[in-house]
């Protein structure tokens, strides 16, 4: 059968399939943007000599950062480190000249630390984007300044500079940079761009030392982020396509063998917790290089960044469609999204902007790094409810508000998302004919069982059936065929596990179950919850309802 005729059988029946599930948007899921500040390509477009400057550029940040987060976007990638330089003061290199104008010239305030800040204030995670390798233009300054302090490191290939890979000097001083930013600041994550062979590198030693030489500066930046903050999550922007598939070649380009990144390596043995592979390509050069990296995950956050620069027509000749299709496939498989760059997004070239913000139409949580071993965080003690507010007195760092008209609130329903990061215990919001659930959550992304905003004497409010209870036996809905069950799990409304149960016969015994108001849920082999009703249990009562 021919190779073009099967692809696109594929896309067709993953189309039909995903259309079906396209009124169903996950509550974990990673949508990145890059935001790319090498001669202001996204931010900023003007300098800042002077307060009025400043003020421009801070103007212009926190317009954009409104725009991605109404795209529902939760995670920015910001390039921090930019060429041998940086946008934040550093006592190992200069500043770059995109923010004031002049190279090694100080804007007249820390930029990185006000983006940081912005975006905490709308519930997104903070990237620094640290380019590893390029150093820039031979004489440029932040080449010109490693030169003069760590002689031979870099190596001069055309007109540029780049760090040796093969030099121990050069894992040890990018680890040195990610620490420092690591320390200074309150970010969610360091993202590692370049970091590999540049391709026009002359190779001279086995593809397997050349891997190992990349994964050494990959291991020391891990070790010494983790070391100061274990909650920072290090990832990376790797070639789109890892390798070669046994039915999809890579027209020799991919990550392991052409520049010695092994990607898939690093989330396997724990020296990556996320992925942003550069996925800027179409059809079948996208889709089943898509599916290997879903597949070889390892638990891992996957989230392809996504070539929407192809829209604009002075770039490339793709339709809205080819992104969109993207799009769909990649929430099939449980992948993130990542737009390259932030101008093509906002720009909305071909209206992109405008189906994004459709398709992320409830917010969503980034993926917890559920591997940290951390035990579960405190919920909410409780929560004071006003006309126009509403505070709650909890321990941990962040808190996700969820809303709805009926009570409890679903905290599995990501529609019924609010706020969702927010730090301090209180929001200003208007509560009339309102319920509201809370959830703590730590650094990691874990959250706590929910706080509700009632209690149980005005269960009346719940708009669905009960199940029927009669103290001893409480009869189960029909079991639907899709469903791959084995269990029962019974939790207060606050969503602690009281009882399991086998999920096989058409009503189960919940005679050692206290009198009270519960959540029955199913539980899958591979850990996923649906909720199949409430129940109550009233013993030296009426047993109809």
């Amino acid at each position: 059968m021919n190779r073009r005729f099967v692809i696109t059988l594929y896309i067709f029946f993953s189309w039909i399939t995903l259309l079906a599930q396209s009124g169903v948007t996950p509550k974990h899921e990673v949508r990145a943007v890059w935001l790319t500040t090498i001669g202001g390509l996204d931010w900023p477009h003007n300098y800042a000599r002077n307060q009025y400057g400043i003020e421009k550029q801070k103007s212009e940040l926190r317009t954009l950062l409104d725009l991605y987060q109404r795209a529902g976007i939760n995670t920015i990638l910001m390039q921090t480190r930019v060429r041998g330089t940086t946008i934040y003061p550093s006592r190992l290199e200069p500043w770059d000249g995109c923010l004031s104008g002049n190279p090694g010239q100080s804007p007249g305030y820390d930029a990185l630390q006000f983006a940081i800040d912005e975006c905490h204030k709308r519930g997104m995670e903070f990237h620094a984007w640290v380019v590893t390798i390029p150093v820039g233009k031979w004489n440029k300054l932040g080449c010109q300044r490693l030169r003069r302090k760590h002689p031979s490191l870099i190596k001069k290939i055309g007109p540029d500079g780049y760090m040796n890979p093969e030099d121990p000097r050069t894992a040890s001083y990018l680890a040195d940079i990610c620490d420092e930013i690591t320390q200074n600041y309150d970010i969610d994550g360091i993202h590692l761009d370049y970091i590999r062979y540049p391709e026009t590198w002359k190779i001279r030693i086995s593809r397997d030392q050349g891997r190992r030489n990349i994964t050494n500066i990959v291991s020391a930046i891990h070790n010494k982020v983790k070391l100061r903050k274990p909650w920072v999550k290090i990832s990376c922007s790797p070639i789109g396509k890892f390798n070669d598939l046994s039915r999809y070649w890579s027209h020799g380009w991919n990550a392991y063998t052409k520049v010695c990144q092994d990607a898939q390596g690093w989330l396997r043995n724990g020296l990556m917790d996320q992925l942003y592979p550069m996925m800027y390509f179409r059809n079948d050069q996208f889709f089943p290089f898509a599916i290997d990296w879903a597949e070889q995950s390892h638990g891992r956050t996957v989230a392809p960044g996504l070539g929407i620069y192809f829209l604009n027509p002075r770039e490339g000749n793709w339709k809205l469609s080819d992104i969109t299709r993207e799009l769909h496939v990649l929430r099939q498989y449980r992948l993130g999204q990542a737009y390259f760059r932030g101008k093509f997004l906002t720009d909305n070239d071909q209206g992109i902007y405008d189906f994004v913000s459709q398709f992320n139409r409830s917010p969503a949580l980034v993926p917890p790094i559920t591997w940290s071993g951390q035990p579960e965080p405190q919920a909410p003690s409780h929560i004071d409810l006003y006309k126009d507010g509403m505070k709650w007195d909890g321990s941990t760092p962040y808190y996700n508000i969820y809303s709805s008209r009926t009570w409890p609130v679903d905290t599995d329903n990501p529609e019924n998302l609010i706020a969702i990061r927010r730090k301090g215990t209180s929001l200003s919001i208007q509560t009339g004919n309102r319920y509201f659930a809370i959830t703590g959550m730590d650094r990691y992304g874990k959250e706590s069982s929910a706080r509700q905003s009632h209690n149980i004497p005005e269960v009346k409010t719940i708009d669905v059936p009960l199940l029927k209870c009669n103290g001893t036996w409480l009869t189960l809905p029909p079991k639907d065929k899709g469903l791959d069950a084995k269990l029962l799990v019974v939790e207060t409304l606050q969503g602690s596990v009281i009882a399991t149960r086998t999920y096989q016969e058409k009503s189960v015994n919940v005679s050692n179950i206290p009198n009270g108001f519960y959540v029955l849920k199913s539980l899958g082999r591979k850990g996923v919850t649906h909720r199949l009703g409430f129940f109550t249990v009233k013993r030296n009562l009426p047993t109809h309802f």
